[in-house]
């Protein structure tokens, strides 16, 4: 891939504002491309993933996503795009969702929380920022770098991911341009790297995660008491210790 990306996503939009819709299985992406092209500099070919982009704007949309459609985990990222405040807050503490996007085409109608940005970085949630509109159009650019900003102000450059919703190849940048533009949008030279890289993957990761673990099992070390520490202790450290 000439660009310099060695995975791109496909993104299905559905939007229930507009009319009622259904998630339909992903089109594989052999039935679009005869043959994958090289990565640039690589022997390898590029990675086609599948991603579900549903736009809620009323709680009765994210029932979908509460539910175990079929069609639904057969997609390998699902992110959702909240239309006010409520949505955000619930995307963020309740959703099994890897992506949420953030609106940069106009004002945001509500002020981020800290909250529920806090508990959506603690379950693995990125949130997606769009360049596009902010190369296309002056007026998206302020939108664009004014949402953005207040985002990093609550976020402080954790868990972003920057991508293109580019219908044109022409809409396409590299990622060190990307990375460049993150600059603008308020993140340091590394978080700005990051949200054009290991973010992308990590949000990857999580949906396979989210597509093959039921639950997530951790172990915490137990506090020894004193009494403990005592008959576990080898002969000669109980001597030093006692004298």
């Amino acid at each position: 891939f000439s660009v310099g990306y060695s995975s791109v996503a496909l993104n299905h939009v559905i939007d229930f504002k507009e009319k009622k819709q259904e998630i339909v299985k992903p089109v594989s992406p052999s039935e679009l491309f005869p043959s994958l092209p090289i990565v640039q500099g690589t022997s390898k070919r590029i990675k086609v993933l599948t991603r579900l982009t549903l736009v809620v704007s009323d709680p009765s949309h994210c029932n979908l996503l509460r539910s175990t459609s079929a069609n639904i985990r057969l997609y390998d990222i699902i992110a959702v795009f909240p239309k006010t405040e409520k949505l955000f807050h619930i995307a963020c503490t309740t959703l099994d969702v890897d992506l949420v996007c953030i609106n940069v085409t106009e004002k945001l109608p509500f002020y981020f929380r800290r909250p529920p940005v806090n508990m959506a970085i603690d379950r693995g949630i990125y949130f997606e920022l769009l360049y596009t509109p902010a190369i296309k159009d002056s007026t998206m650019r302020r939108y664009t770098i004014s949402n953005a900003i207040s985002l990093m102000q609550i976020c402080k450059g954790k868990n972003i991911v920057i991508s293109s919703a580019a219908e044109r190849p022409l809409e396409l940048r590299g990622p060190y341009d990307v990375a460049n533009l993150g600059l603008l949008f308020g993140l340091s030279e590394s978080e700005a790297k990051a949200a054009v890289s290991t973010n992308c993957r990590a949000t990857m990761l999580h949906g396979e995660t989210r597509k093959s673990a039921c639950g997530v099992v951790y172990t915490v070390k137990k506090p020894r008491k004193a009494e403990e520490e005592e008959t576990t202790l080898p002969a000669c450290k109980k001597v030093k210790t006692q004298a």
